[in-house]
């Protein structure tokens, strides 16, 4: 038996066992992905920690991801380890930043600074979680940076004041303004014409035509 058919028997499986708690399953870059309902994600990873068949005994992160097309916004991604079958499985819930989702702290005490992270990038609230504040952010920072809709900038910036001999904030002032960067291979032509080069590409046409009526 392949790999990604002992992972489908898995997937289907673990839906089965947790069928009220698990939407669907799927295997992705030869992971298990698992969507579930994101108030039952206690009870969903308990299961996997303890059953015998499974053993995922370790969290080795819970990342956020945002849509901000969805009307639930974000992801929630578990990523789970099994140490006795050398397996890893990934648990997708879905959130926004209005419900919170349940902490998984009692479960996976690491989880403690990842759902910290998960809030201060993404602005999701977890309940429960024993000590829910900034982690990689300034303690006054306004905001959640990796959402989409966050600026690039940010929207102040922070610098050592001699005159009042304290770190200030200020809004951001860019001292060149945003430049888009071709990244194209030196090695493929380009498909399209260079906002300075339209007078060069029409004076070659006008030379081709030339050279094709003299002939």
């Amino acid at each position: 038996m392949s790999n990604l058919d002992t992972l489908k028997d898995m997937g289907q499986a673990i839906a089965s066992a947790l069928e009220n708690e698990i939407h669907s399953y799927d295997v992705v870059f030869d992971e298990l992905t698992l969507n579930a309902r994101a108030d039952k994600i206690v009870t969903i990873l308990t299961y996997l920690r303890d059953e015998a068949n499974y053993k995922f005994v370790q969290l080795s992160d819970i990342c956020g991801v945002d849509y901000p097309e969805r009307t639930r916004r974000f992801d929630v991604v578990y990523h789970l380890l099994s140490l006795k079958h050398n397996v890893r499985l990934r648990i997708k819930v879905q959130a926004d930043d209005e419900v919170p989702v349940p902490s998984v702290v009692q479960v996976y005490p690491a989880a403690n600074w990842y759902e910290r992270e998960v809030w201060d990038m993404y602005g999701v609230m977890f309940d429960g979680h024993p000590d829910l504040r900034r982690l990689l952010t300034d303690y006054g920072f306004q905001g959640h940076p990796q959402r989409k809709d966050f600026p690039l900038t940010g929207y102040v910036e922070l610098r050592y004041s001699e005159e009042e001999r304290r770190v200030v904030y200020e809004p951001v002032k860019l001292q060149q303004e945003f430049r888009d960067f071709d990244f194209m291979s030196p090695w493929e032509g380009a498909k399209y014409i260079l906002p300075s080069n339209e007078k060069t590409d029409e004076k070659a046409d006008e030379k081709a035509d030339k050279e094709g009526q003299g002939s």
